[in-house]
């Protein structure tokens, strides 16, 4: 218990050590506030074999039994799921709060900087770690104001107009959020984790919104909670902070990926007995989460910035996490969320040296650099066309057909195969790039990456799904609420079949110097649809114009009564 009661507290002390003392030893206090946080790491560590050989640790200043409006509902609830959050925001902010220490050397604003990164960390941890959803909101608050003043430069026009945006548009998830905790206290007299699961599993309640209107107060709780983590994870209409937030300090935006952006696939996690009972949420879920993977993939494509491009990126990962939760693959997000975070976080600190470098040599590309030409080796094609569409098929097929397991009777079971087939089609695609490599080992590398890919979803699915979910039972219960009517199920395989078969065709007649004839309508399609995603579908203009609406109309309605006294 004192491990869980250390870890929250270790980054808070060492924002502490950064703000005491005199100007003289800043740069000194600023190294050694680092060995908190990483003690902190260490202790989140610890904290997870703890928590699965004893079961979840549990600390509350305050009688559950209490209502809330007499007490502050201040606790800690770390389960497995916490635990795992508060190793991966603690690691992840070791290594930024390192960075920041030289990256933010000789820096005026230093230690105000330094600070604001431990108290960050310290509000995450307690977020991931909260033992309510009232105190879990207050935290998610907390982290909008720190979002808005970490962007550092306050004095530089466009960075403290991006940071009001973010805030502004944040707090449209949060509203719903609120109002997603107000029913759920309504409908299940408590806002305690364990206890609201209990609860809601034994209580049915339907909710007329409007006249002729019903629905579930499963889905309405869902529904409203789901729109708050929407907002903070950037998924559409909502992902447009996140481009705007990248005037912030790098190391800032690499921390977003510590616990802020991913924060979607935590609430539905920590909520997933509940939103396991909405059938309708998880299907709402599943299509946001698929158009966001989708925008954010294809507006990346277009991007001419290192830092807009990794941004996308993060919106399409983060479409991809709740398109997980909303297949009912809840573990595979928070293995998703993982892998992300740690990845895309050192990416965007990497990218701080190269923005580095290249301002020191604006030349780049030297004006001696020729392109290469595009070709690519049979055996190169011939590999990548294997490994993803012929090694799949067999297996799935030899699975089915001559050990007679009975794959494709569970939903389920398909959604990690697809993930391991599409992941893998992903990467290795990538790799046909590779042309100062011989080929023989770029096919190397792709059978490789396919045994690397199969390794790693194999871990997720037995131990890491095991580990989170220890009751198959549950994990079954969440494929099932998810289940997609079998047309559309099939309709989503075959079309993905069907392009991972068209991108090795197109590679292959490019290799051969051929084209694929189209009439001329589809190149003034491609151009238009060009013109469409560099505009990132004019979705900030609409969302600027209702702002401006709404804000007229609500002025108006506050002069209203004044003009009317008069």
């Amino acid at each position: 218990m004192s491990l869980c009661l250390l870890i929250p507290l270790l980054p808070l002390i060492a924002a502490l050590i950064v703000v005491s003392g005199d100007d003289s030893t800043r740069h000194r206090r600023a190294k050694i506030a680092a060995w908190p946080i990483g003690l902190a790491f260490g202790c989140a560590l610890a904290t997870i074999y703890v928590v699965t050989m004893e079961g979840p640790l549990v600390f509350r200043l305050y009688d559950p039994a209490t209502p809330i409006g007499f007490t502050i509902p201040i606790g800690l609830y770390v389960d497995r799921l916490g635990a795992v959050m508060m190793a991966l925001i603690s690691g992840i902010g070791t290594i930024i709060y390192i960075y920041s220490v030289e990256y933010m050397y000789q820096d005026s604003y230093e230690r105000r900087y330094l600070a604001l990164i431990g108290i960050t960390v310290f509000v995450l941890l307690c977020l991931v770690s909260s033992a309510n959803l009232l105190m879990l909101f207050v935290l998610w608050q907390l982290l909008s104001y720190l979002l808005y003043i970490l962007v550092h430069n306050h004095s530089h026009r466009d960075t403290l107009e991006s940071a009001f945006r973010t805030f502004t548009l944040l707090r449209v998830g949060d509203v719903a959020f609120l109002g997603g905790i107000a029913l759920a206290y309504s409908l299940y007299g408590t806002l305690e984790f364990p206890d609201l699961f209990v609860v809601a599993a034994h209580k049915t309640a339907t909710l007329s919104p409007f006249p002729g209107v019903d629905i579930d107060g499963h889905t309405a709780v869902t529904l409203l909670l789901l729109i708050g983590g929407m907002s903070k994870s950037a998924q559409f209409p909502f992902h447009v902070w996140l481009p705007r937030y990248l005037y912030a300090p790098t190391s800032v935006t690499a921390l977003l990926h510590a616990g802020i952006i991913n924060a979607a696939g935590f609430l539905i996690n920590r909520m997933a007995p509940l939103f396991g009972m909405s059938s309708t949420t998880l299907h709402i879920a599943l299509f946001i989460g698929m158009l966001t993977a989708v925008v954010g993939a294809t507006m990346m494509l277009v991007q001419n910035d290192i830092k807009n491009m990794l941004g996308f990126s993060t919106i399409g990962q983060m479409g991809y996490m709740v398109m997980e939760c909303g297949l009912g693959a809840f573990s595979l997000a928070v293995f998703h969320l993982i892998a992300h975070g740690l990845f895309k976080a050192t990416v965007f600190l990497n990218c701080g040296n190269i923005i580095h470098k290249a301002r020191q040599e604006p030349s780049l590309p030297h004006p001696g650099h020729q392109a290469e030409k595009e070709h690519y080796f049979p055996l190169t094609w011939t590999t990548g066309f294997i490994t993803t569409l012929l090694i799949p098929l067999l297996i799935l097929l030899a699975t089915h057909g001559v050990l007679r397991i009975p794959l494709l009777e569970s939903q389920g079971t398909v959604i990690f195969l697809f993930f391991i087939w599409v992941t893998s089609s992903q990467a290795i695609l990538t790799l046909t790039r590779l042309r100062a490599v011989a080929s023989w080992k770029v096919s190397t590398a792709m059978l490789l990456t396919l045994l690397f890919i199969v390794f790693v979803y194999l871990f997720a699915v037995e131990t890491f799904t095991a580990f989170l979910y220890p009751n198959p039972e549950e994990v079954e219960s969440y494929f099932k609420t998810a289940e997609l009517p079998a047309w559309l199920f099939d309709l989503m395989l075959v079309v993905s079949t069907q392009l991972t078969i068209a991108g090795w065709t197109y590679l292959y007649m490019r290799a051969h110097g051929r084209t694929i004839w189209s009439p001329p309508w589809i190149g003034n399609l491609r151009i238009r649809l060009y013109v469409l995603i560099l505009n990132r579908l004019y979705v900030d203009p609409v969302l600027h114009r209702t702002g401006r609406v709404l804000t007229s109309a609500i002025q108006r309605l506050n002069k209203y009564p004044q003009e009317r006294a008069l």
